[in-house]
């Protein structure tokens, strides 16, 4: 049977009342500088922004959640409120989604004073841990070697067709929000489903063999763990565990744009690959995906002049 939004309407409950916090750190935190790279693109039905709020939805270990956070302004505290199966463990949760134990007290930028002025204009800016590897996992393998535009359009055609209706106020919700599919609907997606969303079979395969491991992704601790799993490299190793734990160390190796970011940033260099990033970023060994995301919030950044990648439409073949 094909999993389709109908079906999936069936298993909302709509009993159960939030919970609701508030959060005020001890050090400032910017809801969207810190939440930002949740979010696969400006579509994606599981991270809606309304304002100065944000919606997100995943399954807890105890079922479906919908969080919605909202920060009046950059240091103020945050408001939080969950509804669904999980939302005590989201509450519980809300601290180290936005950075509370990512310790930057130690960077030091000395060297670079573009670095210290950017963490200066941003004394917000955290890595997130959201605790669900899997869910982490299953965006970055649709976005393996494709354009972000192919992996967001796909990503979201997957996620509205096959995820389930969030649990909460739902008049008061962005209305194309969705829960991420679970491990055993990944699973039920018949090959056709995957071809008509563009997703060619190598990734699709990866995905549906990632989901059939999922209990055993979530205790993952590092790459070394992940990247045993077949079609699971460096890259989407990285791309998880930053999500998943707020690894401050973990580089995303691999990618088209990280290195020229970084040797353009570091060393004015635009066309440094892989290799000269990491050279670039030993001094910090330990804490380079901070680097790495002070780079890219610092606006210091080149002119994509490189050949524009040609979308593929796989559903044609």
């Amino acid at each position: 049977m094909t999993l389709t939004d109908a079906s999936a309407e069936a298993s909302v409950d709509e009993s159960a009342g939030p919970l609701s916090t508030v959060y005020d750190p001890a050090l400032p935190v910017d809801l969207r500088a810190t939440l930002g790279p949740l979010g696969r693109g400006p579509y994606d039905p599981t991270t809606q922004w309304q304002g100065s709020a944000v919606w997100r939805t995943f399954t807890s270990p105890e079922g479906p959640v919908t969080l919605r956070l909202e920060q009046s302004s950059t240091g103020a505290p945050v408001r939080a409120r969950a509804w669904g199966p999980g939302r005590e463990w989201a509450i519980d949760g809300v601290p180290r989604l936005l950075g509370r134990d990512d310790d930057w007290s130690q960077l030091d930028l000395s060297r670079h004073p573009f670095l210290a002025e950017t963490l200066r204009r941003l004394p917000g800016l955290r890595l997130p841990a959201t605790r669900r590897v899997f869910e982490a996992m299953a965006p970055a393998i649709i976005e393996q070697k494709v354009t972000s535009l192919e992996a967001y359009r796909e990503w979201a055609r997957l996620v509205t067709r096959f995820g389930a209706l969030p649990p909460g106020p739902r008049p008061a919700m962005p209305r194309k929000l969705r829960v991420s599919p679970t491990p055993e609907a990944w699973r039920a997606i018949p090959s056709w489903e995957w071809h008509q969303a563009g997703v060619d079979p190598t990734r699709s395969r990866t995905l549906v063999n990632a989901a059939s491991r999922a209990s055993a992704i979530e205790r993952a601790e590092n790459a070394a763990i992940l990247t045993t799993l077949p079609g699971i490299g460096p890259w989407t190793a990285a791309e998880t565990l930053q999500r998943s734990h707020g690894d401050p160390d973990q580089v995303s190796v691999g990618d088209y744009h990280v290195p020229h970011f970084v040797g353009y940033a570091l060393a004015g260099d635009r066309h440094c690959d892989d290799a000269g990033m990491l050279e670039l970023l030993a001094p910090w060994a330990g804490q380079r995906q901070r680097v790495v995301r002070l780079i890219l919030a610092s606006g210091r950044l080149p002119e994509r002049r490189g050949p524009r990648a040609t979308l593929t439409d796989h559903r044609r073949r």
